[in-house]
């Protein structure tokens, strides 16, 4: 017996205290409303309408449960509305992880939007590398992240990518950082600063590639983990790190030069398991895309663009593999 849809029926016979009107408002026949009150009845136990007379009135076992019904249905409801706040990912803990170099008025907009769609959500966000993040992932420790591609992607559904152009970044009083536009070639014999390959190999691997192919390999590979040890390493000479060009904003003697013919962007995008995936994971992922795609508080350009429109954005792997541990 269906409970819930007899007592619906009975609520409303019970105000209009008229079988034809109720049967208007609840858009069926009379004959089956009433079919569903009797049946209600004898579920119960209890008649709870006096038919005798020309007019239809309630009994006291009517009146009763009028009350206590009229509170089921707006539990019923309540409970509705939950559930669907929980497909809508709107409820419930979710567990994110974002690049460590995220700039803080990126996040912070980040956090607003999502606060903005989701109030009911609690976020419980971490400060990892892509090599972490899939890890977390794959393992059930988080919900969703932002990952640096090439990964793999077996267990995962992407989100909208993102496009990254990458450029030199090398001291700016060098005589490589005169032209407009720098050639990998032209790197020859300068040793190579970028994030320890594993904070994300596939960028890792891909980068190396890219470089060799057209011509730089790197007389040496010098790992660095933040943006400061980076710039030590550039600013002491012999070396260069290819970089987005939002990260040489930091540092004053540091020059960022777009690659000739631009043969290496960095592509990112949000990730979560296929299975059992929470669900406001798709949500936190447009929402990345469209908050980092938008101009900063300056009224500068986006510090991220959908793949088919890169501009320059500050992310990029880097932070000690055993926080995930």
């Amino acid at each position: 017996m269906d409970l819930l849809r007899h007592l619906r029926h009975f609520v409303v016979v019970a105000r209009e205290l008229h079988f034809g009107r109720a049967a208007e408002t609840l858009g069926m026949a009379q004959p089956p409303l009433s079919q569903s009150i009797q049946r209600l009845e004898r579920e119960l136990g209890v008649t709870l309408f006096d038919r005798s007379q020309r007019q239809v009135g309630l009994t006291t076992a009517g009146q009763l449960l009028l009350g206590e019904a009229d509170e089921l249905l707006a539990g019923e409801r309540r409970l509705r509305h939950l559930a669907e706040r929980v497909r809508r990912g709107a409820l419930g803990v979710l567990r994110a992880g974002v690049p460590p170099e995220t700039p803080a008025v990126t996040l912070r907009a980040l956090l607003d939007a999502l606060a903005a769609r989701a109030p009911g959500l609690a976020l419980d966000l971490h400060e990892l590398t892509s090599a972490e993040q899939h890890r977390m992932l794959a393992d059930g420790r988080l919900d969703v992240g932002l990952l640096h591609h090439p990964v793999d992607g077996a267990g995962l559904r992407f989100g909208e990518p993102v496009d990254v152009p990458v450029g030199v970044l090398l001291p700016r009083a060098s005589p490589l950082a005169r032209p407009r536009e720098i050639a990998l070639a032209d790197l020859a014999g300068m040793d190579l600063v970028t994030a320890p390959a594993v904070t994300a190999p596939g960028w890792h691997e891909h980068l190396l590639t890219v470089c060799r192919q057209h011509g730089f390999a790197p007389a040496r590979v010098r790992p660095a983990r933040n943006p400061e040890f980076l710039f030590g390493l550039l600013l002491a000479g012999g070396a260069v790190a290819v970089e987005p060009a939002a990260l040489a904003r930091r540092e004053p003697r540091v020059a960022w030069r777009p690659i000739a013919g631009a043969p290496l962007v960095r592509r990112i995008s949000a990730a979560w398991p296929i299975r059992a995936a929470h669900p406001a994971a798709p949500m936190f992922g447009h929402l990345a895309t469209e908050t980092l795609a938008a101009p900063d508080e300056q009224g500068g350009p986006a510090l991220l663009a959908p793949a088919t429109r890169p501009w320059p954005v500050l992310f990029e792997a880097g932070r000690d593999e055993k926080l995930a541990r």
